[in-house]
């Protein structure tokens, strides 16, 4: 009986907890600040005693879990109004090396030595701070980087180009699988893809893997495959 009860409890608490983490939205998910980071720390916590609960009182715990996620949502809708309550719930960036210089205080306030920052630079593909001109410590923890502009990348406008802008690909066929909407968002129709399938002498829709259509209604067909790829590459 009580293994039946942690089974339920456990659905229960998996389910309470996916719908209250869609009822806060994604910030929660990517945890954009210190609050959204604690404020998610303890409701999984919240969820692992509701699921672990032997007892009938597994309807507190998910009491619990509603208040706080009630809380974080009105944290959050107030965030979005006041300025002032913003910057006291998610705190503000700090400049831990502009210009040439270090800052010890913003560094220690950040709870992170110059070993820790390097290894961070490092990690970006910054060997050098010289390559740097600003590194800024986000209010949820992680570092931005602004290089020299002799050191960052080149970009069309220095060569005073004018490339086309991307745009996103639609994907119409997925794990062998038609998506109509996507298909008609892109202003085709089925003959026109069956047309292009045939063009390109692809296998039938049920035997493609992924099929996308690109700005330029350009369609790239990637057929299911049986076959396993394995090289050591990276050993």
């Amino acid at each position: 009986m009580e293994i039946l009860n942690v089974i339920l409890s456990s659905v229960g608490s998996v389910i309470v907890l996916f719908l209250l983490t869609k009822l806060m939205g994604k910030r929660q998910v990517s945890q954009l600040s210190l609050f959204d980071y604690i404020n998610g720390i303890t409701i999984g916590s919240i969820a692992a005693e509701m699921a672990t609960s032997l007892q009938d009182d597994f309807l507190l715990p998910l009491i619990a879990m509603v208040i706080y996620s009630v809380f974080a949502i009105g944290i959050s809708y107030i965030s979005c109004k006041s300025l002032k309550f913003r910057r006291f719930f998610t705190g503000t960036p700090s400049v831990l090396y502009d210009n040439g210089k270090l800052y010890e205080k913003n560094l220690l306030h950040a709870r992170m030595d110059i070993g820790e920052f390097l290894t961070e630079c490092r990690t970006n593909g910054y060997f050098d701070l010289q390559q740097l001109q600003t590194v800024l410590m986000e209010p949820n923890g992680k570092l931005s980087f602004l290089p020299m502009a002799k050191q960052r990348p080149a970009t069309p406008q220095d060569f005073s180009m004018q490339p086309q802008q991307d745009k996103l690909v639609t994907n119409l066929i997925v794990d062998g699988i038609l998506l109509p909407d996507n298909l008609k968002f892109t202003g085709n129709d089925k003959t026109w893809l069956f047309n292009e399938l045939k063009k390109q002498k692809a296998p039938s829709v049920e035997d493609i893997f992924l099929a996308t259509c690109d700005c330029n209604n350009q369609l790239v067909v990637y057929p299911k495959t049986k076959e396993s790829l394995k090289r050591d590459i990276f050993e």
